[in-house]
């Protein structure tokens, strides 16, 4: 697939649990999975080159992101790279599953942490294997090779949420009814204030 850099361990690491699942047998070996930074998604050069062999290959199923600050000891976030060794053959087979679970945890004081709910939804998506709005793709191979087999979720799985536009007119009319009523309010006031002898004052 290729030769790690020097100064990142994270592909030797995947290369070494890609190379130990079984590649034949009865249906259901040869699949792993390990946690990763997201780096490992996008960044390029050599690591670029070994991701792409992988997805030629078929062997990268599905990737699942996680929310920041999920771990001890680092708050970055970290994706669940799934392997399959049985899925050599098709481009068809060469899809990749993206989910973005990201948004999805318990805040928690010094961690987050994923739910029985996260958990359910993030398996119930991986089982069913489909697009999912805002947060699961199931990219075909042809997609990922325009990408040039950059993995990164945001290219895949589209999380943007339009903000509600803004009926100016409307706003404007509630202003000017709020600056009414609060100009009601000063008078009976200053009425008030007045018949207590009080001197009304204003800011």
């Amino acid at each position: 697939f290729g030769i790690p850099p020097d100064k990142q361990g994270d592909y030797a690491y995947l290369l070494h649990i890609v190379r130990s699942l079984r590649s034949s047998g009865p249906e259901g070996t040869g699949r792993g999975a390990c946690i990763l930074p997201y780096g490992v998604l996008f960044r390029g050069n050599a690591e670029a080159e070994i991701r792409k062999n992988l997805i030629l290959k078929g062997f990268i199923k599905g990737i699942i992101g996680l929310p920041a600050n999920l771990f001890y000891g680092t708050g970055i976030p970290a994706a669940i790279l799934i392997f399959d060794k049985g899925r050599k053959g098709s481009k068809k087979r060469r899809s990749v599953l993206f989910i973005d679970a990201s948004r999805d945890f318990d805040q928690g004081t010094n961690q987050n942490r994923l739910t029985e709910e996260n958990l359910a939804k993030i398996c119930a998506t991986y089982d069913a294997y489909e697009d999912v709005d805002k947060y699961a793709h199931a990219a075909p191979f042809e997609e990922l090779a325009e990408n040039d087999f950059n993995l990164n979720i945001p290219r895949y799985v589209d999380t943007f949420e339009e903000e509600e536009e803004i009926d100016i007119a409307a706003t404007q009319r509630e202003i000017e009814r709020l600056e009414g009523e609060l100009a009601n309010v000063r008078a009976k006031m200053g009425k008030c204030l007045k018949e207590l002898g009080v001197a009304a004052t204003t800011s």
